[in-house]
């Protein structure tokens, strides 16, 4: 993609027209256009519905026409600096605590619930493997991929859900990073008793605020390196991610010599279902490796690469994650795991209080790598939308010299530290991975519907193709139920009912629909394979909060909303074909 030397190559990266652009007379008027004074309820309901609908026809990866205007994205991440992205956003401080209050309650067979949580994932990732290298390399991810195979609306639907997660949990890992911040300065008796509202939070006018000063300096540190460039960004996340990989390897090599096998025994005292409950929360300990997908524009070999980074990434952290799960039940008997910092604990009973000091530094650690790689798949999102015309222009500019679009990343950093630093926001954890599932779950039937032989705009409508969405709404349907009577302890039998149901409408989305190869990375067993992961991804969206579900609803009409009044007038598919440069790769000059 990057052919020819000089620094001023550029590589058309992709095209895209509207849905009504490949049809004749029968292409409803555009929305931003009135066709009368007196435009009727109906004629607006009509231009929403066609504006709702519009596509993004998929174009080669393989485009490599040229054409130079303006500034774009540099390719600068190689296959590792994307390998340690995703670790980088998988495993925060989470390994250090997570393992150990979810063996409190699972007992040692705590190990099989991560490698169940783990296969689920890379399920998921053989999904956002394939899409990965099928695509031009341009920023979006799912959003992306879900306007190419679906529609306008359902993309910003996407975008929605997926941009609150990472509001809210930009914010909440800042207070965590800021609270470790604080016990490791505390170390040092100069600043031993720092008040409250310095890094762990002072609540006041009755709660409603809950200052925290730390959090937000940290969020405009890490939004300062990320503007200067990905250059720098990727080098700190690097340096990061290496320290905490290697805290980690430490920890289980010293907890392996403490390890008493008699500790494994029972393996699941509370019986299986216990470890299929366990499964489904730390399921998100592993959310993090779709962040690889969003870095497709500064990936310099983003067909080869972005699926090996997402592969590798997950593999890494499921074999990290395991080693501790194993380590923390072998050196201390289950029950008598701590709840604030069960591995630390673990340490400093056997008398190795060093090793408590590296987690915590393998903490801060952890959530920098997770704070960083956050915030920096967020302004990618926000790009890609400011470029098709969702949300506002200004969204959509780069730097000349930075080649990073900073004015969404400011943005994101001061959303981020007005959060962190005012409120108590982990309050809100409960209703977070709402969005992460509903990507999850729409990448995977994206998989099945771009596989669908010949489709075209034209298409998009026709009988055929509502039948296969209606098989998988159907799979999801089903899903979801089960999920909520597994959830309340239903008979088994409608738990079976469910999966049949979900069956047959896998049978049927394999029976009706041709299926063609695509070209790079291929999923395995489409369409089975995708359906069976918006399944169980829907099977874990009923084990949410109930006010997780409210959250969606509430955020989805007010989506709605937006785009009607807003994003439906802006989104720009008005010309035959519209461009979207990418700053290719700059080769070594060599010094004389």
């Amino acid at each position: 993609m990057g052919g020819g030397k000089g620094s001023n190559r550029y590589s058309r990266i992709s095209s895209y027209s509207s849905s009504s652009s490949s049809s004749s007379s029968t292409t409803t008027a555009p929305p931003y256009k009135t066709t009368s004074s007196s435009t009727s309820s109906s004629t607006w309901w009509s231009n929403f519905c066609s504006s709702a609908l519009r596509t993004k026809p998929q174009v080669s990866p393989s485009a490599n026409s040229v054409r130079v205007v303006g500034d774009g994205l540099v390719r600068r991440l190689g296959l590792l600096d994307l390998v340690l992205i995703g670790v980088g956003a998988s495993i925060g401080a989470g390994i250090f605590v997570v393992t150990g209050t979810v063996a409190r309650d699972v007992g040692p067979g705590v190990t099989i619930s991560f490698a169940l949580a783990g296969a689920v994932c890379v399920l998921n990732a053989l999904c956002y493997a394939e899409l990965a290298s099928r695509f031009p390399a341009l920023v979006g991810g799912a959003y992306m991929y879900t306007y190419t195979a679906f529609n306008e609306l359902t993309a910003f639907l996407v975008f929605a859900q997926l941009m609150l997660d990472y509001h809210i949990g930009a914010a909440s890992i800042a207070r965590s990073l800021a609270s470790y911040v604080v016990t490791i300065l505390e170390l040092f008796p100069i600043f031993k008793g720092m008040p409250n509202w310095i890094g762990n939070g002072e609540e006041f006018l009755g709660g409603t605020l809950s200052i925290n000063i730390l959090a937000p300096i940290l969020l405009v540190l890490l939004t300062l390196i990320l503007c200067r460039g990905v250059g720098e960004s990727s080098a700190l996340n690097s340096f990061m991610t290496v320290l905490k990989i290697i805290i980690v390897i430490i920890v289980v090599f010293v907890g392996a010599f403490e390890v008493d096998v008699s500790n494994w025994s029972p393996f699941a005292p509370n019986g299986v279902k216990s470890i299929l409950t366990g499964a489904t929360v730390v399921f998100f300990a592993y959310v993090g490796f779709d962040a690889v997908a969003n870095s497709a524009e500064e990936s310099k070999r983003p067909q080869r690469d972005l699926p090996i980074g997402i592969m590798g990434s997950l593999l890494i952290c499921i074999a990290l994650y395991i080693g501790v799960c194993l380590v923390i039940t072998g050196m201390v008997p289950y029950k008598f795991l701590g709840e604030d910092a069960p591995l630390a604990e673990a340490f400093t009973s056997k008398g190795l209080k060093y090793v408590s000091v590296l987690i915590s530094i393998g903490a801060v650690a952890g959530l920098t790598t997770t704070l960083l790689v956050g915030l920096y798949v967020q302004s990618r999102l926000y790009l890609g939308l400011g470029r098709d015309g969702l949300l506002p222009a200004l969204f959509a500019k780069v730097h000349p010299k930075r080649h990073t679009p900073i004015h969404s990343q400011v943005w994101v950093g001061i959303v981020a530290s007005v959060l962190a630093g005012l409120f108590n926001v982990h309050v809100l954890s409960h209703i977070l991975s709402v969005g992460t599932l509903t990507g999850y779950s729409v990448v995977s039937a994206c998989v099945i519907t771009l596989r669908w032989n010949d489709k075209t705009a034209s298409q998009v409508l026709s009988s055929s193709w509502l039948e296969g969405v209606i098989c998988l709404i159907t799979v999801a349907c089903c899903g979801f139920g089960a999920g909520l009577l597994y959830r309340v302890s239903a008979s088994f039998i409608f738990l079976i009912v469910a999966v049949v149901v979900a069956s047959i409408a896998s049978l049927a989305l394999n029976s009706y629909q041709d299926y063609a190869d695509p070209p790079g990375f291929s999923c395995p067993w489409v369409p089975t394979l995708p359906a069976l992961c918006i399944f169980l991804n829907m099977f874990l969206f009923a084990q949410l909060h109930y006010e997780g579900w409210v959250r969606f609803v509430i955020l989805s009409i007010i989506t709605i909303g937006v785009y009607a009044f807003y994003g439906q007038y802006h989104a720009d598919p008005r010309t035959e074909e519209t461009f979207v440069y990418q700053r290719a790769p700059l080769e070594p000059i060599e010094e004389a």
